[in-house]
């Protein structure tokens, strides 16, 4: 069979944008650089941004078009490039060259355990083999050096090529900085926004963080000039929204998701957390109580289009784990532990899929080492 690129249009002009309900030909989202070899294709998909939240779906739906109305022996997987026609903020200057991926761990509101989540799904991606560095940047409320047993910790200045830079503390394969190391615990900080967010920008540019796989950023809860100075200083890869599934949280969470997506920020949302998802008693392991409403966090992924990372139940350990010190994702066979290395796994699978369907000279795929 002799492939042409009109015959792969054609087959594409069966494919709808969900957004529109057009064929993804006349929408102009199909570049005009179809290459063709033997019978291997690639091609581009253009989107309005890079934040598109049907850009998986859309690719997905194009593959197998390609398949169905040309020949199932076609190579097409995993040859279709996204772009954006349009970056509605500029890349920021890259402050950490050594660091492949930024995630930001946001919530739309407080008390739904974002601080936790944050902690064991670095602790999780730690064991899984990953370089990991967190970054507390809830200024007003630290929690992770109590987290990660390092509340006596004090970060040191060491000469690193000619600059005197701040050492994180590490404890369980995690590299952390959290404002909490630089006033006294018992101490309210009353810091103007300008002031928390100079102190953050110092944490980030001004410490050895090294190689890294994963930076985590653990952001304040809801909506406010750090999250804009974040978005400003550091090339984030993507966001996590950690909500629990009641309709309160819920209606917060969906104002954070939409602060991510809009224009000003413009930052790919990797997915959404569901935690507190259901009671379980360690005597009764297999039982689960719906304290705070039943799947609120997968209704809204789907109404959203974007993807559930993991569903974490409230498990007294978890509680104990934090004021312990000793993250529960550190036993990985536990029920908790176990849910955070899916969370992890879930992640990981995430912004790879974005990284390989980024224009080549962009991608960052990061494999264990």
């Amino acid at each position: 069979m002799t492939l042409y690129p009109q015959l792969i249009l054609d087959a594409l002009r069966n494919v709808r944008y969900p957004g529109t309900g057009k064929d993804i030909v006349s929408m102009g989202l199909v570049e005009d650089n179809i290459r063709i070899d033997g019978m291997n294709v690639t091609f581009s998909l253009l989107f309005e941004k890079p934040n598109d939240p049907f850009i998986r779906s859309v690719v997905k739906a194009a593959e197998t078009a390609i398949l169905t109305y040309v020949s199932p022996d076609v190579n097409i997987k995993g040859n279709i490039t996204v772009k954006a026609k349009q970056l509605a903020r500029p890349e920021p200057d890259k402050l950490l060259p050594e660091v492949k991926n930024i995630i930001a761990v946001s919530s739309g509101k407080g008390g739904v355990g974002k601080s936790t989540v944050a902690a064991n799904l670095a602790v999780a991606l730690a064991l899984q083999g990953y370089k990991v560095g967190l970054l507390d940047a809830d200024i007003f409320g630290p929690s992770q050096p109590k987290m990660f047993n390092l509340e006596d910790a004090r970060p040191y200045l060491e000469e690193v090529n000619g600059r005197e830079l701040i050492q994180p503390a590490e404890n369980y394969g995690v590299k952390m900085l959290s404002i909490g190391f630089f006033v006294n615990k018992g101490d309210a900080v009353l810091w103007r926004g300008a002031m928390a967010s100079n102190a953050l920008k110092q944490l980030i540019g001004d410490a050895n963080w090294g190689e890294l796989d994963y930076f985590l950023i653990d952001l304040p809860p809801g909506t406010s000039d750090i999250h804009l100075t974040m978005v400003q200083t550091l090339a984030i890869t993507g966001a996590i929204v950690v909500s629990t599934p009641q309709e309160v949280a819920l209606a917060d969470a969906r104002k954070g998701i939409s602060m991510f997506t809009g224009e000003k920020v413009n930052v790919p949302v990797l997915g959404l957390i569901e935690n507190m998802a259901w009671f379980t008693p360690a005597e009764l392991p297999e039982n689960k109580y719906y304290l705070f409403g039943k799947e609120g966090c997968k209704r809204l992924a789907e109404e959203l289009h974007i993807p559930l990372l993991g569903q974490i139940p409230i498990v007294q350990s978890i509680c104990e784990g934090g004021d312990e010190g000793r993250p529960v994702a550190l036993n990985p066979d536990s029920i908790t532990g176990m849910a955070f290395q899916e969370l992890a796994r879930n992640v990981v699978e995430q912004i790879n899929y974005r990284n390989e369907h980024l224009a080549p000279t962009q991608r960052v795929i990061v494999t264990k080492k």
